[in-house]
């Protein structure tokens, strides 16, 4: 009588193949992390640069005289919200609106129930570089975290 030779992986075999695959899964996670990390940076980079430009924007057309300002304002805008709702461009004779922003971009490493105007840290024109604070006008803004970048600057240094 024949045996009945029957084809399959031993224990040992199957547990080895799981060992290698968390080894592997072990290797990968940190390479997962930096490069989700990467991506929040280059975001934050892009948001910074979009509100600057537009902070920029908005005090070239102050100083054209297309946005209304009083003798004692810097030409900044009062906040960052003026940005998207717009402001009545003087130089129309229709009375038209002057956009800066589509939208207000958040800081991608700001807690996530924030409203995005609430996300950045906002220098006034009357404010030291070095020692940043809010007043009325918003002058430059910076990120709240207090994390290092994979450059070892940090974030609210940017």
């Amino acid at each position: 009588m024949q045996r009945a030779s029957h084809r399959g992986f031993t224990l040992i075999e199957l547990v080895i193949t799981v060992a290698l695959i968390g080894v592997l899964a072990a290797l990968a996670a940190p390479v997962t992390e930096t490069v989700v990390r990467r991506g929040k940076e280059q975001d934050l980079k892009a948001a910074l640069m979009q509100i600057r430009d537009a902070i920029d924007a908005y005090k070239d057309a102050a100083d054209q005289g297309r946005v209304a300002k009083a003798v004692t304002d810097s030409g900044y805008p009062a906040n960052l919200e003026v940005l998207v709702s717009g402001v009545v461009d003087k130089g129309s004779a229709s009375g038209s609106m002057i956009y800066f922003l589509r939208r207000l971009p958040r800081d991608p490493f700001a807690d996530p129930s924030l409203a995005p105007g609430q996300t950045w840290g906002l220098r006034a024109s009357d404010s030291p570089p070095d020692t940043p604070r809010s007043g009325k006008d918003v002058y430059d803004v910076r990120s709240l975290s207090d994390d290092k970048a994979l450059n070892g600057t940090y974030y609210r240094e940017w």
